[in-house]
């Protein structure tokens, strides 16, 4: 029975560690929401996930798609997601902490060369159109424009019949929603005298923007309006990035534009929740970005994937929009180890491990000293045997002395039988025995009684020495 017993406590140790590297080795399954379901960054994303299974990595991805990129981060800040694709300047998530910048998108505004117009504020009075691809996009230039002190007008009812629309009054813009399609036609109309866009400046959008302006110029010749007060504009929105367009980004020849442009814009960035774990989020954006060349024939937007700008951790952790920290730990080189991940539980393990063995080794002494206590009673009651055969005057009382010695050496052939006892604890309950025996006997030749053989006086010692295993 004690082996059988020893045999299952492996059995359940060898099961319990199996089980602990079991768990510690499953891949890590992350809820990532992504919103718009239709855009670029779903596309992105979905490519991810389905690169991180077929190569069977530590962490999986679990994409839930929304319908807007607000309802994404609404996601991620209800904690309904592990991950999100958040725009800052939509709904950005309290916490929310940033892996990578997806990708920007910056405000290009055009203008015929002819119109002259080179900075926000040459836009007063003047008509500003504006392709408007995503909801947020109005209340970003509305916010532009008020940084200037400038008030955005829609263009009213009572426009002129021929056409035309009305001359903004001072220190107002009238802003019209275009199409692309309709750009060119509301140069052309006087409808508008600049057009601008948020978008990649390297996307088609951007793109087909600039060329529609251009065909709808005098001579073909465009302009690009400059922000340069981007440090100032992020003071006040800290939820935008400042971006510059090089030169030569829209091509051409000349090359448009001529010089590098400053602007601001907004980001697609992929946030994670600060509760996640710091190694998963390491894996998941090292994966990102080691794998972006093989996303981007999925999904071409990964080649605009980039990380945060930081020069120290601190910086990195403490931005405006912060950044994750296992994110962190993987720009900077700095992944944790098996050893650095769980060194807390190893110490705690090696500095309580040896108190918890000392407290099993007292209590296993203290239940050893209960399993002796039943041997050394049989041990005390045997001397006392001896000493009350000399005082015995009938053989009534040796006969009852007898059958007690037989019952105590029944009594612990039982309980060898169910536990271990060491082989000076047995060869001192023989010699007890055969003490007490030794001595009936020669109280019963002082009576004057036969004295029985020497087998039957023995007989009790040699049954306790061939029952006892520890006595062989």
């Amino acid at each position: 029975m004690r082996r059988e017993w020893l045999l299952v406590l492996v059995a359940l140790g060898l099961a319990a560690v199996a089980a602990a590297i079991v768990y510690l080795s499953r891949p890590n399954t992350l809820v990532v929401a992504v919103g718009p379901q239709d855009g670029p960054e779903a596309a992105l994303i979905e490519a991810y996930a389905g690169a991180l299974d077929r190569a069977r990595e530590d962490v999986r991805l679990k994409v839930v798609r929304y319908g807007d990129v607000r309802d994404s981060a609404m996601a991620l800040q209800r904690n309904k997601a592990d991950l999100a694709v958040v725009r800052p300047d939509v709904f950005l998530p309290e916490n929310g902490l940033t892996l990578a910048i997806l990708h920007d998108e910056a405000l290009v505004i055009t203008a015929p060369e002819a119109v002259d117009i080179d900075d926000i504020p040459a836009l007063a009075r003047k008509r500003l159109g504006i392709v408007v691809r995503h909801s947020a996009d109005l209340p970003f230039l509305t916010n532009l424009l008020s940084f200037y002190d400038l008030v955005p007008d829609n263009p009213g009812e009572d426009a002129p019949e021929d056409g035309h629309a009305a001359e903004a009054e001072a220190g107002h813009v009238v802003v019209v929603p275009l199409k692309v399609g309709d750009v060119t036609a509301a140069l052309n109309e006087k409808r508008v005298d600049a057009v601008a866009v948020i978008a990649s400046p390297a996307s088609k959008v951007a793109g087909a923007v600039v060329r529609a302006v251009e065909l709808g110029a005098p001579e073909h010749k465009v302009g690009f309006v400059s922000i340069p007060d981007g440090d100032a504009i992020l003071q006040r929105f800290p939820e935008l990035q400042s971006v510059t367009i090089p030169a030569g980004t829209f091509g051409g020849r000349p090359k448009r534009p001529d010089e590098e442009v400053k602007t601001v814009g907004a980001s697609y960035r992929l946030m994670a929740r600060g509760t996640v774990s710091r190694v998963a989020v390491a894996s998941a954006t090292q994966h990102l970005f080691e794998w972006r060349s093989r996303l981007a024939s999925a999904a071409p937007v990964a080649k605009l994937m980039k990380a945060p700008d930081f020069d120290t951790t601190v910086a990195a952790t403490s931005a405006r929009l912060p950044n994750h920290p296992g994110a962190v730990d993987y720009f900077e080189r700095e992944q944790q180890t098996f050893l650095d991940r769980y060194e807390d539980y190893i110490y705690l393990f090696a500095f309580f491990g040896g108190t918890i063995g000392s407290g099993f080794a007292w209590i296993g002494q203290r239940l050893a000293r209960k399993r002796r206590e039943r041997v050394d009673f049989v041990l005390d009651r045997l001397l006392d045997i001896m000493r009350e055969v000399r005082a015995a005057t009938s053989s009534t009382e040796l006969d009852a002395i007898a059958i007690e010695t037989d019952g105590l050496v029944a009594d612990v052939v039982c309980y060898a039988r169910e536990r271990s006892i060491d082989a000076r604890t047995v060869s001192a309950l023989i010699l007890a025995v055969d003490g007490v025996h030794a001595a009936i006997a020669d109280a019963r030749r002082q009576t004057g009684e036969a004295e029985p053989p020497a087998t039957t006086r023995r007989r009790t010692a040699r049954l306790l020495a061939l029952d006892l295993p520890a006595a062989e």
